[in-house]
């Protein structure tokens, strides 16, 4: 995988590093949010879609509907126009992979959100933790600013440093009111007393403090700022993959030390994820997917179909069937938006 440092172990988006459950973080304000509210912008109604796995629920609840007892919390698409928090909850939960890395890909729906499948990396194999709101095994003992310190600083309730494996250095970026909504969906999730599988790792890398030292050179803190140039729409397309869907994560290049190289960033990399090839995603009409058409990618975000007719497998089947799937017609229109705008970077992916 990439070269040096943590890089590999960034590339894993979502396998979370367990952390104690001491000291709780100030719960984060929410008098940002109101309906509708995300980042810089107001997406439309969630479409209803076929089911693609077990878990899938995309029939199960129509667009904007409440929380009832005759939904369970694992059949719910997300409505990020609701009224209702844990159902804008559950679309970013999707959106942002929290269902595709914290849960098994053949898991029955009362496992749902308790441990995640295995990734191998350079530095051993990482597990997708229990994000129940079981007490003892999950994060019940969380509050909402916990949980906001998990996002946005990479670090437990007691101040323990996660793996960069859980994209923290994306997740910052979240706005106060999308970090609510996650909280307040992950809270209604069924607790389950699952224990979380031991990361199989080396010996050095049980000293948390590297992780630190990582961030001093990786990571810088803060929320997604809109840029004042552009729309609306392309303000959400930037907020979604920047932020919420942290494509980059993936698709990127890596420096020595680890982090996203700029000059590559969404460029793809020959050494992402489980060893496989990561491509190109900027326009370039060569390397990249500037030969991709608006209706192309999106019918990818949607179903997984590329332009050939091939679908997509792997880890990218799994984060669209868990995830971009489940988006908005108009959230997938931005979000390719956003992507066709970036600069096209001359960069082959073996």
């Amino acid at each position: 995988m990439c070269a040096g440092g943590f890089s590999s172990v960034v590339l894993v988006a979502g396998a979370v590093a367990a952390g104690g459950l001491l000291t709780a973080a100030a719960p984060v304000g929410t008098t940002d949010r109101a309906p509708s509210a995300w980042a810089g912008g107001t997406p439309a109604p969630v479409g209803v879609q076929a089911p693609t796995d077990p878990l899938d629920g995309r029939d199960s609840a129509d667009a904007g509907s409440a929380i009832s007892d005759t939904i369970p919390v694992w059949e719910l698409a997300g409505d990020p126009d609701s009224d209702e928090p844990v159902e804008r909850g559950a679309y970013l939960a999707r959106v942002g992979n929290c269902v595709t890395c914290h849960t098994e890909e053949d898991a029955e729906e009362t496992d749902f959100m308790a441990g995640g499948p295995p990734v191998e990396a350079d530095f051993g194999t990482f597990y997708g933790t229990n994000i129940t709101p079981d007490p003892d095994h999950g994060i019940g003992g969380w509050s909402e600013g916990d949980l906001a310190r998990a996002l946005r600083e990479g670090r437990g309730p007691d101040g323990t440093h996660f793996y960069p494996a859980f994209p923290y250095t994306s997740f910052t970026g979240m706005s106060d009111g999308d970090v609510a909504d996650l909280y307040a969906f992950l809270m209604e999730v069924p607790p389950v007393a699952r224990e979380n599988r031991p990361h199989d790792l080396p010996w050095y890398m049980s000293v948390r403090t590297a992780v630190a030292a990582w961030n001093a050179f990786n990571f810088r803190e803060g929320r997604f700022q809109q840029d004042p140039e552009r729309d609306e729409e392309w303000n959400r397309g930037a907020y979604l993959s920047r932020a919420v869907a942290h494509c980059s994560e993936c698709h990127s290049s890596r420096t020595t030390s680890g982090g996203v190289d700029e000059d590559l960033r969404y460029a793809g990399t020959s050494e992402g994820m489980d060893g496989d090839p990561v491509p190109n995603i900027t326009p370039h009409d060569e390397t990249g997917i500037g030969g991709w058409s608006e209706r192309h990618l999106t019918r990818y975000l949607d179903f997984g179909m590329d332009p050939d007719g091939d679908f997509a497998g792997g880890s990218m089947g799994a984060v669209i069937s868990r995830g971009t799937s489940y988006m908005t017609d108009d959230d997938r229109r931005v979000l390719v938006r956003y992507i066709r705008s970036l600069e096209p970077i001359d960069h082959s992916v073996d």
